[in-house]
């Protein structure tokens, strides 16, 4: 498969309307995408975001998670293989850490945004269950959402293996920290801060080496944040929308890590079926590329969601790689794409 033709005019015209009068654009690489997952079950818009589990003990036998917004959670292998799944509702966006205390024993956990019954957000949990394969479940937890529009936006900060905060970018710009007590039968999630950006907000990631946050209004920038959640700072521009390097509208954020706190910050411009990479610890702009097919794997558009695995998964992802949503499979459903992290890094100029 390739390319939808009417996609890519799309998204020509689309990248002109959003540049500045007499810019010029931004040279963009293209790297391509070498496995790709089953298609989502759910016909139209439905598969958003994924989450990577690696296996210590066994990195090929890592896991992905992904979401089919319409139905559920999927789990593939690292091959694409759809090896289990859960009917977890409307669930939006995902994210997991591995090594956290659910009653008191060490597992997986996997949570997203559930909008099966907005306006009323929750925060959907699992555990992740490796040998076999498979999802269990824990609860659907409410969260305040006082009216102020859809949950949207999930990412997750493992501060201890006792201590897991849920950040919920709600879609009109309230970001709002929750606090997760896994300690119980019954799991809770407590508001514990509320920080306020001007519009729709989605993609978000956190660092977990710094505590720093990072979110994408989606229109306008990439800030960064304090992840403490006494924190009173307040949140800075860490890239702007500038309609050159980086199109409207900001979907999915991810870390490239490297070291204790350098790497790049990675953002899928979805308006121009783009990636663009900045310095993690300076936001001086790197690269732009786009993912395109190789043999029976297709190219890919209009990406909502990405994740960066760091680590050696055995080949042919030796040193991680990036996994991101293909908004336009066609024939077939919509899924995810897997690029090799060592070319990524090659082309991003990493080691």
């Amino acid at each position: 498969m390739s390319l939808h033709p009417v996609s890519m005019l799309a998204s020509i015209l689309g990248l002109f309307a959003a540049m500045p009068s007499g810019a010029q654009p931004v040279e963009t690489a293209t790297i391509p995408a070498v496995r790709e997952t089953a298609p989502v079950a759910s016909p139209g818009d439905s598969a958003d975001d994924p989450a990577v589990w690696r296996n210590p003990a066994d990195p090929a036998k890592s896991l992905i998670v992904g979401t089919d917004k319409s139905w559920g959670l999927n789990v593939y292998d690292l091959s694409g293989k759809l090896v289990a799944s859960a009917p977890a509702g409307r669930v939006n966006n995902v994210d997991l850490r591995a090594d956290v205390l659910i009653g008191g024993r060490e597992a997986v956990l996997v949570a997203a945004t559930d909008r099966s019954d907005d306006p009323h957000g929750k925060i959907a949990l699992y555990a992740l269950e490796a040998s076999p394969a498979g999802l269990r479940h824990l609860a659907h937890v409410p969260v305040a959402s006082d009216g102020v529009g859809d949950v949207y936006g999930f990412c997750l900060w493992r501060y201890a293996a006792d201590r897991v905060f849920a950040f919920i970018a709600f879609n009109n710009g309230d970001v709002r920290q929750y606090a997760l007590d896994l300690s119980g039968s019954a799991p809770s999630a407590t508001l514990v801060r509320d920080v306020k950006l001007g519009s729709r907000t989605e993609g978000c990631v956190v660092d977990d080496r710094t505590g720093l946050l990072y979110v994408g209004e989606e229109r306008r920038a990439i800030w960064r944040i304090d992840a403490a959640p006494d924190s009173k700072a307040p949140p800075t521009m860490f890239a702007a929308v500038d309609g050159v390097r980086l199109i409207p509208d900001i979907e999915g954020v991810t870390i490239i890590p490297q070291g204790a706190r350098g790497g790049l910050l990675l953002a899928s411009s979805q308006n121009d079926n783009a990636y663009v990479a900045y310095d993690l610890e300076s936001g001086r702009y790197v690269r732009r590329f786009r993912v395109t097919g190789s043999g029976p794997v297709d190219g890919v558009t209009d990406t909502d969601g990405l994740e960066f695995a760091p680590g050696n998964f055995s080949a042919p992802f030796e040193k991680g790689f990036l996994i991101v949503q293909d908004g336009d499979n066609a024939p077939d459903n919509q899924n995810f794409k897997l690029v090799p992290g060592k070319a990524l890094k090659t082309l991003l100029g990493l080691k």
